[in-house]
């Protein structure tokens, strides 16, 4: 028996009328900038944001008379379908001005924004109005800390709490709290956001970009989404290290925990040196960095930069272009300097490889996770001891805590089906007509929300060439990585519409 009599739809169809609330609210915020440059696209981009505004309100007055009373079942259904609505409202701007005519192609876009993968099918970006790029990296930012968290900020307003929420979208295996109440939670890891966002426009400001081009950029990058406002993305300002290196530390803080980043600024300092993902993290940045910068400088043919008093030399640009990629692809932003997949098969196969490691858990990275990785390292290491004493109960432990069984079994469960939809993807790809090399790695770059991939899609060229199908098919591959799984493929359970 179905569970259609006990759903709560109303509050469900009603934070689906909050989410085209903000969504039309942030349109509206576009435009202005549209208006501000003159650009020629201020009416389109109004009329879309006061559509999604009016829908919004029309969902939220006639379902007003909900139960306040979400459960899990109404959680994952909020989220899913959150982002599924605000991905179909947030082309509307792209239809409107006729910046991405095609509903396949603005849909694509528009939920690799949102999912902050960064893969476009834009051949000629710098050629759009400075609106329709303001929105278009607005989608990353709004995504960025998840569209559902910053409706957690403001649910007192409807009465209502949000854990259940908070469970099914927050990234990686687990929420950290760091505040008793959720919405507490939420508030403090948008002022965190926020403030990396302002300091980083700043920054990048000082060192020589334009306004414009650092507020869209320094969205992109906290989000880890990786639209760039150039059609060369970063390689835009090779010539300007500056740039180039506050990109690379901006990139780094937003693929670590943000809890982190909160435990920084009480000057908690001991707890981040003591975590066991963060080290990892780390340490998986300055190794690769250190093999790939080699191999760059002794094998691949990456020119200097023009001079710039901080050019020191081949070296240095060896160093530059290496940790820039490997900081891009591990937290899955996605902004390049240099197409990576020319310096030597060697080091293409290393970032093919790192499109699985992925960010820290509780960061707006995409990809499995660090977290996830080190738990099943240790659990894998720790079965040749058991295999030794059987009779012995020895844990998984984890920054100085065991780890419950149900966690680790629900992490290598989400790494089986992680690959296994990998492999499908590739498989669905190939099907379709690309090439071995361009099907794994257009799969693996939109389940990681990675953006540039390998063969055709490599980094230097887009997803333009995919046929249609394979723009919805990784449209979808996006959507199950960014909720990470579980949120979006319950929902084809019979378990979950059965009655319990």
């Amino acid at each position: 028996m179905i569970l259609s009599k006990r759903l709560n739809t109303k509050i469900i169809f009603h934070f689906m009328g909050l989410l085209l609330l903000c969504n039309g609210g942030f349109m509206i915020l576009s435009a202005v900038i549209s208006g501000l440059y003159r650009d020629g696209a201020t009416m389109e981009i109004s009329f879309a944001g006061m559509t999604t505004v009016l829908l919004g309100i029309l969902l939220m007055y006639t379902t007003k008379n909900h139960k306040k009373e979400i459960k899990k079942r109404e959680g994952y259904m909020i989220v899913t379908f959150g982002w599924v609505f605000m991905t179909l409202s947030g082309m509307l701007p792209y239809l409107f001005t006729g910046a991405i005519p095609s509903v396949t192609n603005a849909f694509f876009e528009t939920m690799s924004g949102y999912t902050t993968t960064g893969a476009s099918i834009l051949n000629d970006i710098e050629v759009l109005p400075k609106g329709i790029l303001f929105w278009r990296s607005t989608t990353h930012w709004i995504g960025g800390m998840g569209i559902i968290v910053l409706a957690i900020a403001i649910l007192p307003l409807l009465g209502i709490g949000g854990m259940q929420l908070f469970a099914a979208e927050a990234p990686g295996p687990s929420a950290d709290k760091l505040h008793p109440r959720i919405t507490d939670t939420a508030k403090r890891l948008w002022f965190i956001y926020v403030g990396y966002t302002v300091a980083e426009i700043l920054l990048l400001k000082i060192a020589g970009m334009d306004l414009f081009d650092a507020m869209n950029h320094a969205m992109a990058t906290l989000s880890t989404g990786g639209f760039s406002t150039k059609n060369a993305s970063l390689a835009y300002w090779n010539d300007n290290p500056f740039i180039q290196y506050i990109v690379i530390f901006f990139m780094f803080v937003a693929g670590a925990n943000f809890v982190l980043s909160y435990f920084a600024f009480k000057g908690k300092v001991q707890k981040i040196i003591n975590d066991y993902e963060f080290r990892f993290y780390g340490l998986l940045v300055v190794c690769v960095t250190i093999v790939a910068a080699l191999v760059i400088y002794f094998k691949a043919n990456v020119p200097i930069s023009e001079y710039h008093p901080m050019v020191l030399g081949e070296w240095e640009s060896a160093f530059r272009h290496a940790l820039f990629q490997v900081v891009s692809v591990i937290t899955t932003t996605g902004f390049v300097t240099a197409d990576f997949t020319s310096w030597t098969p060697f080091l293409t196969i290393v970032f093919f490889g790192l499109m699985f490691v992925g960010g820290s858990a509780g960061s707006t990275a995409g990809g499995v996770k660090v977290v996830r990785h080190l738990l099943m390292i240790k659990n894998g290491i720790l079965e040749f001891k058991r295999t030794l004493h059987p009779s012995a109960i020895i844990p998984v432990r984890y920054n100085g805590k065991t780890v419950p069984e149900n966690i680790i079994y629900n992490i290598l469960g989400f790494f089986i089906i992680y690959m296994l939809l990998f492999i499908t993807g590739a498989v669905v790809l190939g099907f379709l007509g690309l090439d071995f090399e361009s099907a794994i790695g257009g799969s693996a770059s939109s389940l990681g929300n990675i953006g540039p991939a390998l063969g055709s899609l490599h980094p230097l060229t887009n997803f333009d060439s995919l046929p249609i199908l394979g723009k919805w098919w990784c449209s979808f591959l996006m959507l199950l990585g960014r909720l990470e799984l579980f949120t979006v493929l319950i929902l084809f359970s019979p378990f979950f519409w059965k009655r319990t």
